[in-house]
């Protein structure tokens, strides 16, 4: 009798090597070359866009794919604000480049990307970072729990 062969899905356990970069550009992360990642699919630990790439895959199985600009959200400009530079914390280190850690009114935690800084303003970018980008996802699965 032959064991069935475990096949990714919602809910298991997987073991991966995985790359995302953008289509045109760099890694956005990789972990070939250096440990593998786990993750349980469905449980908000990757996006949902990678995840749907994952199901069906066997162990020793791979793809890569392409994703569409819209995979991350569309850029919107009207999440792109310049707030006065006294209404963020003054102990709170702004770097163009950078990333600051705030609240919604809601209590929920946002990451914006700060845009750029001068002595009275400050500009952020709300957008998710890979929003508005085509990108490349690869995989290769080593386990499935």
């Amino acid at each position: 009798m032959s064991a069935v062969e475990e096949r990714a899905a919602p809910g298991s356990h997987v073991t991966l090597h995985y790359r995302l970069a953008l289509a045109d550009g760099p890694d956005v992360v990789s972990t070939f070359g250096a440990r593998p990642a786990t993750f349980q699919l469905g449980a908000g630990q990757l996006a949902p866009p990678l995840e749907a790439c994952l199901v069906g895959l066997a162990p020793g199985e791979r793809t890569r794919r392409e994703l569409d600009a819209e995979a991350f959200g569309a850029r919107r400009n009207e999440l792109v604000q310049r707030v006065r530079r006294s209404d963020v914390p003054a102990d709170v280190a702004l770097v163009a480049g950078g990333t600051l850690e705030l609240q919604s009114p809601e209590g929920l935690p946002i990451t914006a990307r700060v845009v750029a800084v001068d002595d009275t303003a400050v500009t952020l970018d709300f957008n998710h970072p890979l929003a508005g980008h085509a990108l490349v996802f690869e995989a290769e699965m080593i386990a499935v729990l």
